[in-house]
């Protein structure tokens, strides 16, 4: 068993596809489990029905991550605040991107079937307004 977080993001959807494709139970977790226009396309996915369980977990929150990393032998990290009209992208986008990530690995730190935890960046980290920052880019 493994856990995505940010399950429906474009990235998180393919490893989610990939790992229903190849067999494995998936605990994918999404800010809102009952929004269809977040979560349609992996209740579609070949397995989902079977082998895909869907969680509601706030990055922000401390221990939000508690219960679906237990039991798992892998989490991919994938979720991170992204927003397109950022004014302060320390406190916006890093901050928060840092405290969710640190709130995930406290809650791996305390699965002890967890083996392995894959990272993943954001495209914030590129490109916070959605341009390059720096003409050479």
């Amino acid at each position: 068993m493994v856990c995505v977080t940010g399950a429906s993001g474009y990235i998180a959807s393919w490893i989610v596809r990939f790992l229903l494709h190849r067999g494995y139970t998936v605990k994918a977790t999404v800010r809102d489990p009952n929004d269809p226009k977040k979560i349609d396309h992996l209740l579609k996915l070949d397995g989902a029905k079977e082998r895909l369980k869907l969680f509601k977990a706030n990055l922000l929150e401390e221990g939000s991550f508690d219960s679906v990393v237990e039991g798992c032998e892998g989490v991919f990290h994938t979720a991170s605040p992204f927003y397109h009209d950022v004014k302060d992208p320390h406190t916006e986008l890093i901050d928060p991107a840092l405290k969710g990530t640190l709130n995930v690995l406290n809650s791996c730190a305390k699965s002890p079937s967890l083996k392995r935890v894959v990272l993943t960046s954001s495209i914030a980290a590129v490109a916070y307004n959605g341009k390059p920052r720096t003409p050479d880019v």
